[in-house]
């Protein structure tokens, strides 16, 4: 008996369990996984797409303005110093200029931008989630004056 008290335990949905949020969604693993999954492909599309050729751009423009002499060359370290600081400066450039495709892909799948004045809830129209953030949403909900 003891045995089927303890396999009954941990067959309970873990919707039910106490101890979990106030606002847990039955939706969120698999958003979690979306969330997970989008995000590793912006870091791939930032990299090769923005960042890696934006890098190399700036770096091959720099290294021709110091060749050309509009740029000088640093005594002790040459051209690296400066071709450096322009493939950082073009990485971060590229990866910044991505986050706006970044957050069509997450609207996208119906996840607001995250910042201070957006609140992060479940978007699903589940009865779980209806029912534990009714009058929340209702309140939080205000049209813009854009």
């Amino acid at each position: 008996m003891s045995s089927e008290a303890g396999q009954q335990g941990s067959q309970t949905p873990p919707i039910k369990q106490p101890g979990w949020p106030m606002l847990f969604c039955p939706m969120s693993q698999i958003q979690d996984r979306e969330v997970a999954r989008i995000i590793k492909e912006c870091k791939r599309e930032s990299f090769w797409y923005r960042a890696l050729p934006l890098s190399l751009g700036s770096m091959l423009v720099t290294q021709g303005l110091i060749s050309k002499g509009i740029f000088s060359a640093s005594p002790r370290f040459g051209a690296f110093p400066k071709m450096a600081i322009a493939g950082v400066l073009g990485f971060a450039i590229g990866k910044m200029s991505y986050m706006g495709e970044c957050q069509k892909k997450f609207q996208n799948m119906g996840i607001a931008p995250f910042g201070p004045q957006q609140k992060r809830k479940c978007h699903h129209t589940c009865k779980e989630c209806k029912s534990k953030s009714g009058s929340s949403d209702k309140e939080g909900s205000s049209p813009s004056a854009t």
